[in-house]
């Protein structure tokens, strides 16, 4: 069996799981034009439908939205971001039977996608908009804290820390702390030491390395490392080449404690998930 962490309960909508042992897998939906990674293939509403189709078959345990990339790029108002998800939520809900996240620091659309059938926030921003958490205890929604150094879509090319994960695991708790003071249950808390988010490869790295320590926080630990940046620089590799690399850092990431994955190939972790779980058993 896998080590147990300290926080075996997580809350998603009306489901709740153990994960003690056994990690959830996250599939993307990124409907944007300018995704990092498949580059607005899955923009057109058809082919994201087809899209998250193919993502519940290949076994995603839940969803996550996205309707603006994390990156720099053009501007995307508010209108569009609305435009882009909402919809698309509404329209899993009713076809999948898997708990949906939005991904948005805007608690406008947080909002919108709650009232659709979305049950996470994924907000990279680390709560930067001051009615995130209202709006998410109002509609018993779970939400995700994620580190960031600066905000979404600002470049952050030469990041410094005092001492990175001691710096990284202040401000989860903070940020948790502050969904616990806006009424969210600790069940329904996940934390996230943003890869790539104001980190350079070499810290992103660490803090992967550096799993285990925030897992043992008492709060769900999402990881997403998918095809990231930090893996590129790594192993020097194109966005297109990086499918191994993420199926090891998602393994490594379940070693040490994250039982969140948030992962583009669905089917190759949620493989490498029972692969672990059967060796580890087996013992």
């Amino acid at each position: 069996m896998l080590t147990p962490i300290s926080a075996p309960t997580l809350a998603l909508g009306s489901r709740v799981y153990d994960t003690s042992s056994r990690a959830l897998v996250m599939g993307i939906l990124n409907r944007t034009p300018d995704s990092f990674f498949d580059q607005g293939a899955n923009f057109a509403f058809d082919s994201f439908l087809k899209k998250a189709e193919q993502l519940v078959l290949d076994g995603a345990d839940l969803l996550d939205v996205g309707g603006v990339k994390a990156g720099p790029g053009e501007e995307v108002t508010e209108a569009e971001e609305l435009d882009r998800v909402v919809s698309s939520v509404a329209e899993i809900a009713k076809r999948f039977d898997v708990p949906i996240s939005i991904d948005t620091w805007r608690a406008s659309v947080a909002k919108a996608c709650f009232e659709q059938g979305a049950v996470v926030g994924n907000d990279i921003s680390g709560f930067a908009d001051p009615e995130y958490l209202s709006v998410a205890s109002s509609a018993g929604a779970s939400v995700v804290a994620t580190h960031i150094r600066l905000k979404p879509r600002v470049a952050d090319p030469n990041p410094e820390y005092n001492n990175l994960l001691e710096d990284v695991t202040t401000f989860l708790l903070d940020r948790a702390a502050q969904a616990h003071a806006a009424g969210i249950p600790k069940e329904r808390i996940i934390i996230d030491a943003g890869l790539d988010l104001g980190k350079t490869a070499s810290q992103s790295i660490r803090l992967l390395r550096g799993s285990d320590q925030l897992a043992s926080q008492g709060y769900p630990l999402l990881l997403s490392a998918s095809n990231k940046t930090c893996l590129g620089v790594l192993l020097d590799l194109e966005v297109g080449e990086r499918r191994d690399a993420s199926l090891a850092a998602n393994a490594l990431g379940i070693l040490r404690g994250c039982r969140i994955l948030r992962v583009h190939d669905v089917a190759g972790v949620v493989s490498v998930r029972d692969t672990l779980a059967q060796v580890l058993e087996s013992r």
